[in-house]
């Protein structure tokens, strides 16, 4: 297991040194520049732009850039945002439990709904509730996540007015950030205005972002099921005499390695469809950040907060693979299948 946790890590060097050649090089050929963007509309004179792109290292070669922002990173200096005049980490740190708490809440979501569905319609195979779970699955993988996002804040948002519209918490709750994230740090202090009040705010989000990989994780669940449903040492147990809880227990570990494989990569797209979210919800979080410094051409930052998206996704995928040799013994973690 060490031996392939190590082979895995060092593969994740490989991936995040071509993620940042491929982000640097993407941000750095597209047109416009940093401080026209950053001085457009100020009475600055083209010397005291030159000096000020001097001070941030832009007219050096780019390979140049390149190596000093590598260096820089591996000591955890992400750089200095061009816009904000802060340090990058110091940005990302403040955004980042934000993502993950949306995208750890949409996971959950996804679970309570696919799972149950996927049972049912598995263990009831052909039945009204099979055919109604497929038409829900075909649902949630059609339905494009911003139209959804929208029209939920139109319905619960605006019309009916059960959560809010846009933001992490509401104002006056008096709570006190420990960690960042808004649900933990009510629970520790045991403050239930700030925690009823984040996951009113956390809802709508959460239910568009999980809604796509509710549909995927319940088909790749009710396949998993209704391929180990007839299989022999089912038989067994239902002969032995156990309960059902007991039987399904089984089943479920038997089922989950596939399940687990969509849901690592599947997590990936959540941090990736957060971006989407986090705009048309306003939430403050990672993905917001991006498309902000995108628009301001703030390239320290975007570089930073890409290659933090790309560690989380590295890593959950490692995650994955360690849980999926977890539930499955016969996969060799020293690369065979089987």
């Amino acid at each position: 297991m060490l031996a392939f946790i190590l082979r895995r890590l060092w593969q994740t060097v490989l991936v995040l040194f071509g993620v940042s050649i491929i982000v640097f090089s993407l941000i750095h050929i597209t047109p416009g520049d940093a401080v026209d963007v950053m001085f457009a509309g100020e009475n600055v004179s083209p010397e005291q732009r030159e000096l000020y792109r001097q001070q941030l290292g832009l007219d050096q070669p780019l390979v140049q850039q390149y190596l000093n922002y590598m260096l820089g990173a591996v000591q955890g200096d992400l750089g200095t945002s061009i816009r904000r005049g802060t340090s990058v980490a110091g940005i990302i740190g403040a955004t980042i439990p934000a993502t993950v708490e949306l995208t750890l809440a949409a996971l959950v979501v996804a679970i309570v709904i696919a799972v149950p569905v996927a049972v049912v319609s598995a263990l009831r195979q052909g039945s009204i509730w099979d055919r109604g779970g497929s038409v829900l699955a075909l649902f949630g993988i059609s339905m494009p996540s911003f139209w959804l996002g929208i029209m939920l804040i139109l319905i619960f948002g605006v019309g009916l007015q059960w959560f809010p519209a846009s933001g992490r918490i509401a104002s006056g709750t008096g709570l006190t950030q420990i960690t960042g994230f808004v649900l933990v740090d009510a629970l520790l202090q045991g403050n239930w205005a700030a925690f009823r009040s984040g996951l009113l705010h956390v809802a709508l989000p959460a239910v568009t972002l999980g809604t796509a990989i509710t549909a995927t994780l319940s088909r790749v669940l009710r396949s998993g099921l209704l391929e180990v449903k007839g299989q022999d040492y089912v038989d067994a147990l239902r002969a032995r005499g156990l309960d059902f809880a007991t039987v399904l227990r089984h089943m479920l570990r038997n089922a989950l390695p596939a399940t687990v494989i969509v849901m690592g990569v599947r997590i990936g797209s959540l941090l990736g469809g957060a971006i989407v979210i986090e705009v048309v919800f306003g939430w403050p979080g990672l993905g917001r950040l991006v498309v902000d410094a995108i628009q301001n051409r703030d390239f320290p930052l975007v570089q930073g907060a890409v290659l933090v998206l790309a560690v989380l996704f590295v890593l959950v995928n490692l995650l994955t693979d360690i849980v999926q040799a977890w539930l499955d013994p016969r996969i060799k973690l020293t690369g065979g299948s089987r």
